[in-house]
């Protein structure tokens, strides 16, 4: 896949690429299968061309654990209404609520559960550069639940939690019987043709690099540690617009039925409740149907993927550099709302 110029979504992508401010940035559109991709920067164009590069996602990593987790349930492994205690029965729980998380509170962010783990917090509000994700195993991440109480009662609040995700993978992998890496990549990766997406960072000169808030200093490839299914998937634009293709065209999968499950809304959330929410992905009204999407950051690198089923038009926006200021989630939401409303050319 090469960036295509001369069209009138062309010329578009490229203005939008103007108003985003960062080293490096790939916008990608399919529209019915027909892609248009342009990149840009502030930073001079790397060795290899932006476009073939593999960038972090951050919490869209999530979106990819929650397909895996819909996969799973449509296969008998596991239930989605099963207590996260039926997949990790040898933790002592210090608190009732812990009992009554089950795996669908975890992916839609009902758990209770905090954002991070109190013991992440100080670091990171200290240091916001330093990863303590890194050397945070999974032994650690479970003892610190079993410590932890929920700040409500489980499915009755969305709040938005990286701690409740990331128990996920060590449940899946439990039910399964397989290691999280394993499972993602034979269950979902490999079958929706994902070759160049991955849980960690890649060969020399294919991985894209991160930059601090000015944009100007580098920033180290993101270990998540045993934060994997919350945060660690890095995939070039390419997959990631096969990867939009499949939720807009999921009967051409073979993962139709997880796909569809995903995309289902199941609650309310936001300020008044205006906000609906499907199992992974952030669901808004749009002209025709909802647009869904999903957002995503490391400590130097910035991802938006959205799709528009009724106009069957999905976006993709990818940036090196931390932080509001970049533009590029604003930027590419209204990109695609716009979109949502126009017949394609």
């Amino acid at each position: 896949m090469s960036p295509e110029r001369g069209s009138a979504l062309a010329d578009r992508l490229a203005d939008a690429v103007t108003r985003i401010d960062a080293p490096d940035i790939v916008l990608g559109v399919t529209r019915h299968d027909r892609r248009t991709v342009i990149t840009g920067g502030a930073a001079l164009a790397p060795p290899s061309p932006r476009h073939a590069l593999r960038y972090e996602l951050g919490s869209l990593s999530k979106t990819f654990t929650v397909l895996l987790l819909a996969e799973l349930a449509r296969a008998g492994v596991l239930s989605l209404d099963d207590p996260l205690v039926a997949h990790l029965p040898d933790l002592p729980l210090r608190h009732p609520h812990s009992r009554r998380i089950t795996l669908r509170h975890l992916a839609t962010h009902t758990s209770g559960l905090p954002r991070i783990p109190g013991d992440l917090i100080a670091g990171a509000l200290l240091h916001p550069y330093a990863n303590g994700y890194a050397h945070y195993d999974t032994e650690r991440l479970l003892d610190t639940f079993a410590r932890t109480r929920p700040r409500h009662r489980p499915g009755t609040r969305w709040r938005y939690s990286n701690f409740g995700l990331a128990l996920l993978g060590p449940a899946m992998s439990r039910a399964a019987g397989t290691g999280y890496p394993d499972l993602l990549t034979d269950r979902v990766l490999r079958p929706l043709g994902l070759t160049d997406t991955t849980l960690g960072p890649g060969t020399t000169g294919t991985d894209a690099i991160g930059h601090r808030t000015n944009g100007v200093t580098p920033v180290r490839s993101a270990d998540m540690g045993a934060f994997v299914a919350a945060g660690s998937v890095r995939a070039t634009p390419g997959d990631l617009l096969t990867y939009l293709e499949a939720h807009l065209s999921p009967e051409d999968t073979p993962l139709a039925g997880p796909l569809r499950d995903v995309q289902v809304p199941l609650l309310r959330r936001g300020w008044r409740h205006r906000n609906t929410h499907t199992l992974t992905w952030y669901h808004h009204p749009a002209p025709t149907g909802p647009l869904l999407f999903h957002v995503g950051a490391t400590f130097g690198q910035q991802a938006f993927l959205g799709y528009h089923p009724a106009s069957h038009t999905g976006l993709v926006a990818l940036a090196t550099r931390r932080g509001r200021t970049c533009r590029m989630v604003t930027t590419a939401y209204e990109l695609l709302y716009e979109l949502a409303g126009e017949r394609p050319d």
